[in-house]
């Protein structure tokens, strides 16, 4: 095990690099700057602005400054919010994505799992099919297409829940998360349903049932560690999935995450924030899968090497 944790770690270094040096180049390729959108800015002001963070540098030696500073944990100014950096733009954001990205993948787990094990144990019954017609449902509507749909829905409609903003309430997290939990939950349980038939089909769960054990027990003690495998493989697409869905439900329901900084950084060719944004979405997913290596090497004693 710690030697696949080193391993895992030695190669997240030269992917997050790759990732660091297309998204620099790709920004300064891109037509337009981040001083553009000024209006009633003079060439002599513009030409100042660009000598003050060194765009009128080679884009070599921007590339060297950005990569020294990011060393030191410095992600850079933010050019449309000049008092205040990339830091403390993404620390601001950073608890409000974490939470609505943990409460999405938790749901979707929880939910999916159980949705799943239940459709299993009776495969074919109107309950199987029900399921299995919600998780199609599921996977067929992506997320900002679901958002809109709970908003009209629940806040429009019945009046039970806000349709956006963000006042702290626990009412302001429900339609978010069940519009980026949706997918996950429909993904996990048709893993989970599949995996569960296969299993309780296994010798040793006959060998169980004869000897009088019951069914939940089975399923709780011997069926379930199996099922989870497929799931957990799964959690690396999930976070990454999460990650970018979360951008646009952010954007819908008006909540201040990062993925509301990311869409700004991106109109406005804020270059650092777009940096400092996919750079932390990078290395969370990088993290994420790290994280599912290990509990998948957890569950299967084969690659505990």
């Amino acid at each position: 095990m710690p030697t696949r944790l080193i391993l895992r770690l030695l190669q997240a270094v030269p992917t997050l690099l790759i990732l660091v040096t297309l998204t620099f180049f790709m920004l300064r390729a891109a037509p337009g700057g981040p001083f553009d959108s000024e209006e009633g800015i003079t060439e002599q002001t513009r030409a100042q602005l660009e000598a003050a963070y060194h765009f009128d540098e080679p884009n070599a030696a921007q590339y060297l400054r950005y990569l020294g500073a990011l060393a030191r944990g410095d992600l850079g100014p933010s050019y449309q919010y000049p008092d205040r950096s990339v830091n403390e733009l993404i620390a601001a954001g950073l608890p409000v994505s974490a939470t609505l990205g943990t409460l999405t993948i938790v749901t979707g787990l929880l939910f999916g799992l159980a949705l799943g094990i239940t459709a299993a144990r009776a495969p074919g019954s109107l309950v199987d099919k029900l399921v299995m017609g919600f998780s199609l449902l599921g996977l067929s509507v992506p997320s900002f297409v679901i958002a809109p749909l709970l908003v009209l829905l629940f806040a429009v409609g019945l009046r039970w829940l806000p349709a956006g903003g963000w006042n702290g309430r626990v009412s302001d997290w429900i339609l978010p998360v069940v519009a980026l939990a949706l997918p996950h939950l429909a993904t996990v349980t048709r893993l989970s349903r599949n995996a569960m038939i296969e299993v309780l089909q296994a010798p040793y769960i006959r060998t169980a049932r004869a000897k009088g054990l019951s069914e939940r027990r089975i399923v709780l003690r011997h069926a379930i560690k199996p099922v989870l495998l497929p799931v957990i493989s799964y959690l690396g697409p999930a976070a990454a999935a999460t990650l970018t869905g979360s951008v646009v439900v952010e954007q819908i329901f008006g909540l201040p995450g990062i993925g509301r900084y990311f869409v700004l950084g991106a109109f406005n060719r804020d270059y650092g924030l777009v940096m400092g944004v996919v750079l932390l979405y990078g290395s969370l997913i990088v993290l994420f899968n790290l994280i599912v290596d290990l509990l998948y090497a957890r569950l299967d004693p084969r690659l505990r090497a």
